[in-house]
């Protein structure tokens, strides 16, 4: 099993890069930038590349929607080189929540248009002359036929740089049992999120098994990269405080009611009464009402935090349930202790 590590994208990233690079020294094989709507990923994905010599680096997630899929393609082409082939490209649709409201894109055929983004990236990489008639994505552009939109003098283009690598890893984040049968089908990893391991199977078994019956064997085995917030030590639990923020926000706050991807997933967990009772706090604007209605049976299930056996006990359900890389979100402000959680981690791995 792997470990990771999610570099906060909202504030003082110049020093959550200089932990990376302590981290990368103890071992952590991989570094994720998120994107929502505070600075992009890619920029200091750069930046993070020259700092860095061995670990893995990837966006964890940019969304499909705000670039074009040959964008999405030249730019992991340009990231695999800046980092010696180190690149990983992990998408995702976001929620009309932040593509409606910030970018002022409409959000629609998620499904459709993962699919299509992934085959137009590896076109890319490939350097084949970029041809593609799909259903949300044409290039080149028709010029004649029914919804020609193009002048005619648009042509068929190749990435003009060699990749270092012809196949750059695709991390999918999905949640849903269509979005995740698409991901086993077709990518080399999935990015879930608030992963409860004793019900992972019932959740998404299912959905799994049918994407790996029509998956290519070249991809290899699929990379489920799950999220754990992290503290080990006899005395953490007032940790399990520091999680039901961001749970509320999700579980609450992320798109309207009947349609937020989260309270659907904790509703499946079996926390449905719970997730009800969060957004109704969180849509009122009871924002502290509603981290406080999080309960920490939900926050311990999800996360590594307690003492070195109960940390090794939720390790290996985690591994049972199929998770290959952890993304620690390691508990504290101290950059030491951040350190020993993670150093002491690594010794009780299964």
């Amino acid at each position: 099993m792997r470990t990771g590590i999610f570099l906060n994208y909202t504030d003082g990233f110049l020093q959550a890069v200089d932990q990376v690079v302590e981290l990368e020294k103890v071992g952590v094989d991989l570094a994720l930038v998120a994107e929502a709507y505070s600075y992009d990923a890619i920029s200091q994905l750069g930046f993070l590349a020259a700092r860095t010599t061995r670990m893995e680096l990837g966006t964890g997630v940019v969304p499909i929607y705000i670039r074009t899929p040959t964008l999405l393609g030249m730019t992991a082409a340009g990231l695999d080189y800046v980092s010696g082939g180190r690149f990983r490209l992990g998408i995702g649709t976001s929620g009309p929540q932040v593509m409606e409201g910030f970018h002022g894109v409409p959000f629609d055929a998620p499904l459709g248009r993962t699919r299509e983004v992934v085959e137009i990236c590896r076109q890319v990489w490939r350097r084949e002359r970029v041809q593609f008639d799909g259903k949300h994505y044409q290039i080149p552009l028709p010029s004649e036929g029914p919804g020609a939109r193009g002048t005619g003098l648009g042509k068929p283009l190749q990435l003009i740089n060699h990749p270092v690598r012809d196949r750059i890893p695709i991390t999918i984040a999905a949640l849903g049992p269509k979005n995740v049968e698409l991901t086993a089908e077709i990518a080399e990893g999935w990015q879930p999120v608030f992963f409860l391991p004793e019900q992972a199977d019932a959740v998404w078994g299912e959905a799994l098994r049918a994407g790996f019956a029509k998956r290519d064997p070249s991809l290899g085995p699929l990379d489920v990269m799950v999220s754990a917030p992290l503290a080990i030590g006899e005395d953490v639990d007032d940790r399990l405080s520091w999680v039901k923020p961001q749970l509320a926000l999700y579980i609450g706050g992320m798109g309207a009611r009947g349609r937020n991807f989260y309270h659907n997933l904790a509703t499946r967990y079996g926390y449905g009464e719970v997730a009800n009772t969060i957004q109704d706090l969180y849509l009122a604007g009871k924002k502290a009402e509603a981290i406080a209605a999080v309960p920490d049976e939900l926050v311990r299930s999800v996360s590594l935090v307690g003492p070195r056996g109960f940390v090794k006990e939720r390790l290996a359900a985690f591994a049972e349930a199929g998770a290959t890389t952890l993304l620690l979100q390691p508990l504290s402000v101290n950059r030491s202790e951040i350190v020993g959680f993670v150093q002491e981690l690594h010794g009780l791995l299964p």
